[in-house]
């Protein structure tokens, strides 16, 4: 692999002052995985440098992505017409469906669809802890995939029975004795791969809720995530006065959603400088609530997530613009609903495109090493072909809004992580399989169709709507908040 790289007379999308970004006709200079130089007519440094030629390219930094499920690719498909409630069965539950193997292939096809998108990090809520081999095949496909990731180890609920769900009442044995291990190699993958904490039992006693918290900060975790949806499903309380009254929150806390957050959450959220991770469209499908990357007391410290990708895309490219142009529709509609018109735009894309990337980097807490192409930084970078049909015009009068709202993934031409090119000529490049051998793309996608031949065929034994009915049973939901119309 080169350890060389310079990008020739692209236009690099540059943060500067109050996030603002500027596109700037320049070189970059690529040595090992860090960014060496920006500037014009720098010339390669050696003779097995690797030059790419970025005339009618435009040069982004690595998209962020803060909360994502990526075991789940087997999956995909079938929660196109799934609410939350109806999702939690077929969707996390199912996971206890996965054997190890299953596991490493979900992930790695998981993690190659969010390269091929120009993800480059990804803070990855990964509830597939059911077996002491199904987090190291995850954590091993995770290296070879070449992302970068904080792995947030989980404590899953272990399923005992089907019929009638039943799960167990503590993790296993091997949980803690595990995590301790895993903390102890970390990191993975030449130190792209950092381990994180995943929870989201708060029904615990106090004590225990402070115990794995305070056990994760000991073990030098980098980021403890939970999911936090206020509502009929997982009750109206706050997660985040909890964790204040616990003496728990703090900046390596990220909160998936936050939807419905009440505003002393945000007050607390900026005082605590913890995170929020929206991912639009399975906020907006599966009811959750509003997201809430554009709201005024919240944006300090959002960020965007893709959540499921199998019930929407993969890349952030679709989270960016949706999150968007949703905040956009409910300003504008305000005005609309009493017979007026708004004079400006209330959101830019600028927001938008920081959301993706300076601003995930903040909530993971590097933004001193990626989120913005600067020296010193990792190489985390994304090249779009400008002269294709979708960003042909658009990207010479404004390259930000190029990106925003005019590219898809097509228009993504290379990508690097660390350094490292993972995608070329718009096509993903080999990585390691679940024996070392390389695999192309097409060898993944038929270990991906046999794996969910097999997983369907587990998931027609189940009665799904028995396994609802009994999740709002032991989660203790209540019937009449559930109706057909209003």
């Amino acid at each position: 692999m080169p350890t060389t790289i310079l990008l020739k007379n692209g236009t690099v999308l540059l943060h500067g002052e109050n996030d603002h970004v500027a596109p700037v006709k320049a070189d970059i200079l690529v040595s090992g995985n860090k960014i060496a130089q920006i500037g014009p007519d720098i010339s390669a440094p050696a003779a097995d440098t690797v030059v790419l030629d970025c005339t009618a390219k435009l040069i982004s930094p690595g998209f962020i992505d803060t909360h994502h499920h990526v075991w789940q690719t087997q999956l995909k498909g079938r929660h196109a017409y799934h609410l939350l409630l109806d999702y939690l069965a077929p969707g996390n539950t199912a996971g206890a469906l996965f054997t190890a193997e299953d596991t490493f292939w979900g992930q790695l096809g998981g993690c190659m669809e969010m390269i091929d998108g120009g993800t480059t990090m990804v803070l990855d809520h990964a509830h597939i802890t059911h077996s002491p081999d199904h987090a190291p095949k995850a954590i091993s496909a995770t290296v070879s995939s070449g992302i970068r990731s904080v792995f947030g180890y989980c404590e899953t609920a272990t399923v005992t029975s089907w019929t009638p769900l039943t799960f167990a009442a503590a993790p296993p044995d091997w949980f803690v004795p595990q995590l301790v291990e895993l903390a102890k190699q970390q990191p993975f993958g030449d130190g792209r791969v950092l381990l994180g904490f995943a929870f989201d039992s708060y029904f615990l006693p106090k004590e225990m809720v402070v115990e794995r918290f305070e056990r994760a900060r000991s073990l030098g975790l980098q980021l403890i995530t939970s999911h936090y949806v206020r509502g009929p499903i997982i009750g109206q309380h706050s997660v985040v006065e909890m964790l204040e009254s616990y003496g728990l929150l703090s900046s390596d806390v990220v909160f998936s959603h936050a939807s419905s957050a009440p505003p002393n959450d945000a007050i607390l959220l900026n005082k605590a400088n913890a995170h929020v991770s929206a991912t639009p469209d399975t906020e907006l499908q599966m009811a959750h609530g509003f997201p809430v990357a554009f709201r005024d007391d919240l944006f300090p410290v959002a960020s965007l997530g893709v959540d499921c990708h199998t019930s929407n895309s993969g890349d952030m490219l679709t989270q960016m613009r949706l999150a968007l142009q949703a905040a956009r529709g409910m300003h504008n509609e305000k005005f609309v609903a009493v017979g007026k018109n708004p004079w400006t735009m209330k959101h830019t894309v600028e927001q938008a495109f920081n959301l993706g990337t300076i601003k995930g980097a903040r909530a993971v807490g590097m933004a001193d090493q990626i989120g913005s192409i600067a020296v010193g930084k990792f190489a985390d970078l994304v090249i779009f072909d400008t002269e294709s049909p979708a960003m042909i015009c658009g990207a010479e009068h404004d390259p930000v809004a190029a990106v925003v709202m005019h590219a898809s993934v097509r228009d993504i031409e290379t990508v690097i992580v660390d350094g490292q090119i993972r995608k070329s000529g718009g096509k993903l490049l080999p990585v390691a399989g679940l024996n070392g051998e390389q695999l192309e793309w097409k060898d993944v996608a038929k270990k991906l169709l046999e794996s969910r031949v097999r997983i369907e065929a587990e998931v027609q034994k189940i009665d799904m709507e028995s396994a609802k009915s009994r999740l709002m049973e032991s989660w203790h939901m209540k019937q009449e908040n559930f109706v057909d119309s209003l």
